[in-house]
């Protein structure tokens, strides 16, 4: 049996050590939170996609959550999935991913294959790993031990595609690092796409990402001047994506959230102009109108309240929905914080909802969700919904509502 060892067990690395479990391999789930060591062996999951039992089904295969490096000394695969959140600079900060690269240049074994999963920009795997992972040891990169990069695609709450039937891209330093990666990655996973090299895929997964951020600011910036001019946005992107060809639609919405979005796209951002010295102007201008949608939204409800002779100090604001996408708990980057934010800055009684979330962590106080939807829903001057879940009757809440603001256009109340 063939032993892998993952590092990092957040929403990326234990869906993946999920599926190499299932696929026959010995997964060492490698982490330096002992406290999460402790629940995934114990049979409980943190993550959304994954249910305690799921956890259980992993540890009867044979996974194991660790905090030992060790592992790395005997698995023939070692996978890097860390975070790598935005720094000052603008680009990824790599703490994570150099800690790790550390680790397993102490730990590694002659004919490993190491793979770099964490988003960054392009030349992190060549220009940082690689000298990392060589450093405490005789091992050469591309003959001694293979090195790819290969960009992690997990969508969390999506009920459609998985690690099995999302393809992967690998791109590897030498087409033996590269053959060695899909090697891994084709026991478990539908279809591997090779690429000519680390950069390539490093590009690839920053391409995606900047392709939504960019389209997603178009349709934020024509919500609000279609909302000025009389015009339903809704009913335009619906009428557009009816065309077969050379048109997908996207919707507008309180702001993006998550890693992927807000984040990713400056890394490429970042490389631009750290290596060429020039702007990358459409992620520059994607993220000022994107970033701006949370004080268009807190406007908005000032005008609702201004129609009921109020303003918004002192005003009862329920907001309904505060993850980054519908149906986990997952509030990474949520645009529901800078709105809530804003509300109470403006002197705004906030409150709020969310099936998923108990407690909700603002700059400087937590909320605690409201205990009974109802009551709140009767008392608040206005309700904004900034997430759809499934579980929300929107057309109940509706009727109910004094004011609803639906910033998702799911609904028949007051639309973005």
């Amino acid at each position: 049996m063939s032993t892998v060892t993952i590092i990092g067990q957040g929403y990326v690395g234990l869906p993946l050590a999920q599926a190499a479990v299932h696929a026959g391999w010995q997964v060492y789930g490698l982490d330096v939170t002992q406290t999460l060591v402790d629940a995934l062996n114990s049979g409980t999951s943190h993550v959304d996609d994954l249910s305690d039992e799921d956890i259980r089904s992993m540890l009867d295969k044979g996974y194991r959550a660790t905090t030992d490096p060790a592992a790395i000394s005997e698995s023939d695969v070692v996978v890097v999935c860390v975070p790598t959140p935005l720094a000052e600079s603008g680009g990824p900060d790599l703490t994570a991913v150099r800690q790790a690269s550390s680790t397993i240049s102490a730990n590694l074994k002659s004919g490993s294959t190491v793979i770099l999963e964490s988003t960054t920009y392009p030349g992190t795997t060549e220009d940082v790993v690689v000298p990392l992972v060589e450093s405490q040891n005789d091992l050469k990169a591309g003959s001694d031990f293979a090195m790819a990069f290969s960009p992690e695609r997990i969508n969390p709450g999506d009920q459609n595609y998985g690690i099995k039937n999302t393809p992967k891209l690998v791109g590897g330093l030498t087409d033996h690092c590269t053959q060695s990666a899909v090697r891994f990655y084709s026991s478990f996973v539908d279809e591997v796409v090779p690429l000519s090299g680390p950069k390539e895929a490093e590009t690839a997964k920053l391409l995606e990402n900047t392709f939504r951020h960019v389209n997603i600011a178009l349709v934020n910036e024509m919500a609000k001047f279609c909302h000025e001019m009389g015009i339903d946005i809704w009913e335009v992107i619906r009428g557009a994506g009816t065309k077969p060809f050379g048109f997908m639609p996207f919707t507008p919405g309180p702001g993006v959230g998550g890693h992927c979005i807000p984040i990713d796209p400056n890394y490429l951002a970042y490389q631009v102009k750290s290596e060429l010295g020039y702007p990358f102007r459409f992620v520059e201008l994607a993220q000022e109108i994107n970033n701006s949608m949370p004080e268009y939204v807190v406007d908005r409800v000032a005008r609702l309240l201004n129609d009921q002779e109020r303003s918004v100090k002192g005003s009862k604001i329920l907001l309904l929905g505060v993850t980054y996408k519908p149906d986990i708990a997952d509030q990474r980057e949520s645009p529901a914080v800078p709105v809530a934010e804003l509300l109470l800055g403006r002197g705004a009684r906030v409150s709020f909802h969310d099936p998923h979330v108990t407690t909700w962590r603002l700059e400087n106080q937590d909320l605690t969700v409201v205990p009974d939807l109802g009551v709140a829903l009767d008392e608040a001057d206005v309700v904004v919904l900034l997430q759809a879940h499934r579980s929300y009757d929107l057309q109940g809440i509706h009727s109910r509502a004094k004011v609803f603001f639906d910033t998702r256009g799911k609904s028949e109340g007051i639309k973005l």
